[in-house]
């Protein structure tokens, strides 16, 4: 034991208890015992004094702090959009994600298979290869290498009325991906369905339909897209770096892939959020950006940081499919939960004018 007399700067200390500061009488600071380069964080404890955050206003990093507070801090709209997309992206997210990408793969082929007979209803024999190769632009490379030789074989080896069994089959199966992404804006918006199954699955084909319409359309503004590279090739050589680092094509995907997940979006939203004071392009332009990102990134993440062949052998490429489709069906579902974090309902929107009551 250690007796410390009165006065006497000895006394019984000890590495937990060790006072960090001091107080000094008559200007009421406090002054750190361990030296720090940080006067408002004396011996690593945040002084919340009223002269430490005077001093803290007063400086550059301190109104940066109360900028981002001010727009983005807890009560703020920011926070709270960001907090319920949180709260969606967090307990349904992943399970979403990974039955988006189960969908979308088991979907893949029987959707080739169909569009390949509606083509032939409505296009020209050969529009079929095109249909395909449209639809592999928007795949990252390792993807689109691993199921474009098998889509081609598949929609080759179907004629007649096999092409058209197959398209059949092929319509019903495709539209269970649409049914997954409805789910998840049921699930976003908190909602229940309202119709019966088979109503649901006919507007599903239906969008089916649209998206083979929209991909011939994408084909038609392809071939455009090379006759005018090809025109300022022409007669504008100086041009040229300029137009091909543009990347007409992936532009081009880019704007049809906001425009078709701003369709789905807007017809498969619940249909009590589908108006016009309920947005939809937020989520529906969070998902292109994303997918266009993963396309870009995702064969450089796979060639630097991950050898499927070693661990999967001849089915690394389904592997990296898989993967792939579940990332955009974690994007999915991000985007849903961001358009319902942005819905603002009437009841609060009569809360924040303070014209009614807030319910618990």
């Amino acid at each position: 034991m250690t007796i410390s007399l009165p006065g006497s700067k000895a006394g019984r200390t000890s590495g937990r208890c060790a006072p960090s500061s001091e107080y000094r009488p008559g200007d009421g600071s406090r002054t750190s015992l361990v030296a720090d380069d940080d006067e408002d964080s004396p011996g690593g404890v945040l002084d919340l004094s009223p002269e430490a955050r005077r001093r803290r206003a007063a400086s550059f990093r301190g109104r940066i702090e109360n900028e981002v507070l001010r727009k983005a801090g807890p009560g703020t709209r920011v926070f709270m959009v960001a907090k319920r997309v949180w709260a969606g992206v967090y307990h349904d997210g992943f399970v979403h994600a990974g039955n988006f990408a189960y969908m979308a793969l088991l979907s893949l082929f029987p959707f080739f298979i169909a569009a390949a007979a509606i083509v032939t209803i409505i296009g020209e024999q050969g529009q079929r290869e095109a249909s395909i190769d449209a639809i592999l632009v928007a795949l990252p490379r390792a993807v689109g290498s691993a199921i474009g030789p098998v889509a081609r074989d598949v929609v080759a080896a179907r004629e007649g009325w096999l092409l058209w069994l197959g398209g059949a089959v092929g319509l019903w199966t495709a539209s269970s991906l649409i049914e997954t992404i409805r789910d998840i804006l049921h699930r976003s918006y908190g909602t229940v369905a309202a119709r019966a199954f088979w109503q649901y699955r006919i507007d599903s084909i239906g969008l089916i339909f649209g998206a083979v319409v929209l991909l011939l359309l994408a084909l038609g503004a392809q071939v455009a897209m090379t006759a005018v590279e090809h025109f300022v090739y022409a007669f504008f050589p100086a041009l040229d770096e300029v137009v091909g680092g543009l990347a007409f094509t992936r532009l081009i995907s880019g704007v049809i892939l906001f425009g078709a997940i701003l369709v789905l979006f807007r017809t498969l939203t619940p249909r009590q959020y589908q108006g016009s004071p309920y947005p939809k392009w937020p989520g529906a332009l969070l998902i292109a950006v994303w997918w266009t990102f993963l396309i870009e990134v995702l064969p450089f993440v796979l060639g630097r940081f991950f050898s499927y062949d070693l661990t999967y052998g001849s089915l690394a490429g389904v592997m990296i499919a898989l993967f792939f489709f579940w990332l955009v069906g974690f994007g999915v579902v991000v985007g849903a939960a961001l358009n319902a974090a942005l819905a603002v309902v009437p009841e609060e929107g009569a809360i924040d004018a303070g014209t009614g009551e807030s319910e618990q």
